[in-house]
């Protein structure tokens, strides 16, 4: 089977308190060799710095890397604005921005910004429906108007800049189906892998969906939030009582993501905390200096 290449990435923080920190972290992963970089969006902390504000300042100071919101929170930004954001990001970077894309968890506080609740149902329409809005104001062409459920765009001129790929955090089925018909990749809820049971329920969702909106499937990815530990010696056990992928040594974790691409279809794989949270530098550098390459040479043969 072949495969699309595959792409290496971490989460990092945005404490207000940890910018130098971050540039620092993102450039030396840049410098490695890493694809992309990540942050959360949740607007409603106020400690944090805005992920987009902070994506391009990171975008700023590198030169190879890729800038991802994972995943933008849809409800509080609004679509032609966000479509704004993206493809002025790409067109300052070079294309190297990806827009990830959440129909919203925390509704309790996403309303307390002023942004009226929706249903689940609607949510995922108004996702989609972003999505759509994202793309028609990219890439050029005539003044677009969509007179849509959730959004209104009247004779607005598109950005000169092709839409950034898109990749959702779908999790329940109407997003799942979403993903397969407008999007270009999909990052598994709950850090869940390529083992997992909700892997194996969901990806059909996402195929059938495309198959019927006449897409190929094989061309939308899955990239997985992966927490884990990156450890000198091997681990007995690499993954934990659940099942879960909790590390091991640069091997092991070679072997697994390996199989995860040639027997599972994985095309992306992002770094975490074994608690969620940034990778400390350490882990970062042995993720982008010895896992990574190692992953890319042994999966190349098989790419079309």
């Amino acid at each position: 089977m072949a495969v699309q290449d595959v792409v290496f990435g971490f989460g990092a923080l945005t404490d207000i308190g940890s910018t130098a920190e971050l540039l620092r972290t993102t450039q030396q992963a840049d410098r490695d060799g890493l694809d992309i970089f990540s942050f959360s969006d949740h607007p409603y902390v106020g400690d944090r710095v805005d992920a987009y504000a902070a994506i391009g300042f990171v975008l700023g100071g590198t030169r190879q890397i890729a800038g991802l919101a994972n995943v933008t929170n849809i409800p509080s930004r609004p679509a032609a604005l966000l479509a704004r954001s993206v493809t002025s990001l790409s067109a300052l970077s070079g294309g190297r921005v990806v827009l990830g894309a959440g129909a919203g968890g925390l509704w309790d506080r996403i309303s307390d910004l002023g942004v009226a609740r929706l249903t689940p149902a609607e949510a995922v329409e108004a996702f989609e429906e972003a999505i759509v809005v994202v793309r028609a104001l990219s890439g050029g062409g005539p003044p677009v108007t969509h007179e849509g459920r959730h959004y209104r765009v009247r004779q607005i001129e598109p950005a000169p800049v092709p839409a950034p790929p898109v990749w959702t955090g779908s999790v329940g089925p109407r997003s799942l189906a979403a993903t397969g018909r407008v999007a270009d990749g999909w990052i598994p809820g709950h850090a869940s892998d390529w083992l997992s049971d909700r892997f194996r329920q969901s990806r059909p969702v996402i195929d059938a969906a495309a198959i019927a909106a006449g897409r190929d499937p094989a061309a939308i990815r899955t990239v997985y939030n992966l927490p884990g530990r990156i450890t000198d010696q091997p681990l007995r056990a690499t993954r934990d009582d659940a099942g879960r992928w909790a590390g091991g040594s640069p091997d092991q974790w070679i072997e697994e993501l390996t199989g995860a691409v040639l027997e599972h279809g994985a095309t992306g794989f992002i770094l975490f905390a074994p608690t969620g949270g940034a990778p400390d530098a350490t882990s970062i550098a042995r993720w982008a200096q010895e896992i990574a390459p190692a992953v890319r040479e042994a999966t190349a043969k098989n790419r079309g």
